[in-house]
């Protein structure tokens, strides 16, 4: 298994496998943003969309692979577009296929994009996910802080609206503001 972080030529390559991963997860009754059942051509153009944002530097993702091209999972991390957030990024869109689900690949992306995050010198990480998902004992269990769960936040991939969690990891100490003054 190859965890790659392909570049945006890269990803429109993968387009069709990576449509095939999100179509899985939605139709599986993941709520990922999206309304279920997805049909590959949606997904596709998804993906297709995103290789715009990795060109621009405002999305880095990780894929892996079981073989090449045949992609079983990826985890992405939306990067800051602010100056005053330069410390921070959003996880986004871990995804395991269905029947590669169990094996640990879910920590595993999880893990690669947190170790990314912390050198590029990001320091905090944060995430939403369906309240009471599969997703919550993997992010409790590597180290995520929940903050507290906005109710109706997000229509699952049946159309019913759901409550969500926000969580937060620190990576490792945020920067301290200079003092001011003096004494």
């Amino acid at each position: 298994m190859n965890v790659i972080r392909p570049d945006a030529a890269h990803i429109l390559r993968l387009t069709d496998e990576l449509a095939e991963l999100l179509t899985d997860t939605v139709n599986g009754g993941a709520s990922v943003g999206f309304l279920g059942p997805l049909d590959r051509a949606e997904a596709g153009a998804w993906w297709a969309q995103r290789s715009a944002a990795v060109a621009a530097g405002r999305l880095a993702v990780w894929v892996a692979c079981e073989e090449p091209g045949r992609v079983l999972g990826t985890v992405s991390l939306a990067l800051p577009d602010k100056p005053n957030s330069t410390h921070r990024a959003e996880l986004v869109k871990l995804m395991v296929r269905r029947r590669a689900r169990g094996r640990g690949l879910g920590r595993r992306l999880l893990t690669v994009a947190e170790e990314a995050a912390a050198a590029r010198g990001i320091t905090l990480l944060h995430l939403d996910t369906e309240t009471g998902s599969p997703a919550e004992h993997l992010y409790r269990s590597s180290g995520w802080t929940p903050v507290g769960a906005i109710p109706d936040y997000a229509a699952d991939p049946a159309g019913m609206l759901r409550p969500t969690t926000i969580y937060y990891k620190r990576l490792g100490t945020a920067a301290v503001p200079p003092a001011t003054g003096g004494t």
